[in-house]
């Protein structure tokens, strides 16, 4: 009962299509009908036949013949191919929705589960439902065919009927102590499987530094202790099939030898007609077929009971809850940010900002600077809600920014980071991802402001250039004047540099600090850089330390007022 309750999500999923299931389901049941009438009819045909009733047999055999190509031909070809849209159907809603709610993750969850893992829960887990209600609702509509079997089987000799019941229950008790080895060894083999995915992604995506590091050996060594892995978890998996498989093979075996010795004893004492005994020779290889899809059933049931348990640990927030967001908005929104009493730390580390108190204005250039691990970056992933104050709040023009929603958070506040992901489509398409209606006209204007247009017009197929996965046709600079064009698109009014120029050279360096100054004047424009050299005509500057603003002003009046910034400088200059 426990695994069941893995497939109550399905329900919803599931509900547009309840009618559906519901009739394929009964013309599956009805098909299997024709089942139980075969050994009768079969039988009687041939017990026609001994009594020279020729007439008879024939009537007998032609509706047999008319039942089965009925229901076991049309009807059960109808009810089938209903069962496989339903189920394409079902397992293509579980994707999107293992899709959609693995976005709604917190940070952290990536931080802790690898990509691989996630990428297949989302995908092959979410894939397993393919084919198993097909032949869950034929071995059903088996299992009531040979229950109503099973009563006329009783009728005519108890003494049969309690010898399938008695190897029936044997099957219960093999079943019963091989499903947990099975359940228990496929969810190790998942997890095998997921370090596999995981390193082939990270593989595919860094090819390039994989190449010129020349780690390709090291990277084949792990990747051959995982397949091991594997390989020793899938040969644990079909001992265990092996095993159960003579079990219930024997099982058969005893089942017709058992019940044949039977017949025959009692047919000779008279005590079964012939047309049971012939009936028999046809149900008994019924149940062995029982048995046998059972067997199967049994063993895919387990594999997807693991699977769906993978994808609803993201559906029902087990692991993690989803990120949370208000509903407020902000209908002219001018770009304060204020961070009151902030306190953070990152899990299971140490105190990264400590009573954190600062207020950002629009329309000026405000830089953040300080030595690696101070907690720069930390103030932009809160800003962005990667992560949530431990204590304190963040506010957006007076509104904390928890209370925002999800639309308003994302539209006010952009970041630019200094590797900023770019998607394995066209310049263009890019930008329809932030704005499915943007114009080119209004993609070049973006582009202009970011002293990209002129080199994207130079491309053979210009704004229709495929980027290649993480940009990787464009240079560092351009990737960044890309993010900055695209950024610009949304119209936030916060606009974040995270280390936005720290690696590149002087020349694309200069053209992001031009786009920065275009920017000024309409929003607020924080940015975190290592390199001060980017940043000394900021408005403002603040110097952090140990989590807190320890100096702001000017870039001269920093050099006499603070000797934390004046060594950093100093530093930075020697570089």
């Amino acid at each position: 009962m426990k695994n069941l309750k893995e497939f109550r999500n399905l329900a919803s999923l599931i509900k547009g299509d309840k009618f559906k299931l519901i009739i394929a389901s009964l013309l599956i049941l009805i098909a299997g009908l024709s089942e139980i009438c075969a050994g009768y009819l079969n039988g009687a045909a041939v017990e026609a036949i001994t009594g020279l009733y020729l007439k008879k047999a024939i009537m007998y055999l032609l509706i047999y013949l008319l039942i089965y190509l009925t229901l076991n031909g049309i009807v059960l070809y109808v009810g089938n191919s209903m069962i496989l849209k339903i189920e394409s159907s079902l397992t293509r809603k579980l994707c999107f929705f293992t899709y959609k709610k693995a976005l709604n993750l917190p940070a952290v969850a990536f931080e802790q589960k690898s990509s691989g893992e996630i990428i297949n829960r989302i995908t092959n887990d979410a894939d397993s439902l393919s084919f198993t209600f097909g032949r869950l609702l034929n071995v059903l509509s088996s299992l009531i065919g040979s229950f109503l079997i099973i009563f006329y089987i009783f009728f005519n000799s108890w003494i049969i009927g309690l010898e399938i019941l008695l190897f029936l229950l044997v099957l219960f008790l093999i079943l019963k102590k091989y499903n947990p080895l099975l359940e228990k060894i496929h969810k190790e083999r998942k997890k095998e499987q997921d370090s596999f995915t995981s390193l082939t992604t990270e593989s595919i995506r860094g090819i390039r530094e994989i190449k010129t590091l020349g780690i390709k050996k090291s990277l084949l060594d792990d990747l051959k202790i995982i397949i091991r892995r594997i390989y020793d978890k899938s040969v644990r998996e079909i001992d265990i099939r092996r095993k159960f498989n003579i079990l219930t093979s024997g099982l058969k075996s005893l089942l017709e030898v058992g019940v044949f010795i039977t017949c025959v004893i009692l047919i000779y004492y008279k005590q079964i007609s012939l047309t049971f005994f012939i009936a028999m020779t046809y149900y008994v290889y019924r149940y062995m077929w029982l048995i046998e899809n059972i067997n199967d059933l049994t063993q895919t049931y387990q594999q997807v009971v693991v699977s769906i348990s993978r994808v609803n640990e993201i559906l029902e927030n087990r692991l993690y809850d989803d990120d949370k967001f208000g509903d407020k908005t902000i209908d002219d929104v001018k770009g304060i940010i204020e961070f009151k009493s902030v306190t953070f730390s990152y899990p299971n580390e140490g105190v990264t900002l400590n009573n954190f108190n600062l207020k950002m204005e629009p329309s000026k250039k405000i830089a953040i600077v300080g030595a690696s691990g101070q907690g720069k970056t930390t103030l932009f992933n809160l800003m962005t809600r990667i992560f949530d104050p431990t204590e304190g709040e963040i506010l957006l023009d007076g509104v904390n920014i928890k209370d925002l929603s999800e639309e308003q958070l994302r539209s006010h506040i952009s970041i630019i980071r200094q590797e900023p992901f770019i998607f394995n489509r066209s310049i263009k398409d890019n930008f329809k991802l932030i704005k499915p209606n943007i114009k080119l006209s209004e993609i070049r204007k973006y582009a202009s402001l970011a002293y990209l247009d002129d080199y994207i017009m130079s491309l053979p197929k210009e704004y229709d250039t495929i980027l290649g996965e993480g940009g990787v046709n464009l240079s560092g600079g351009q990737k960044q004047r890309l993010a900055i064009a695209r950024t610009l698109s949304k119209n936030s009014k916060v606009i974040l540099f995270d280390e936005a120029t720290s690696a590149l050279d002087n020349n694309s360096q200069a053209y992001i600090k031009k786009a920065i100054d275009n920017l000024v004047e309409d929003h607020t424009v924080i940015i975190v850089a290592h390199r001060l050299s980017t940043i000394i005509d900021a408005d403002i500057i603040h110097v952090v330390d140990k989590g807190m603003v320890v100096a702001s002003g000017t870039h001269e009046q920093l050099l006499k007022t603070s000797k934390i910034y004046k060594s950093l400088y100093e530093t930075d200059s020697i570089k």
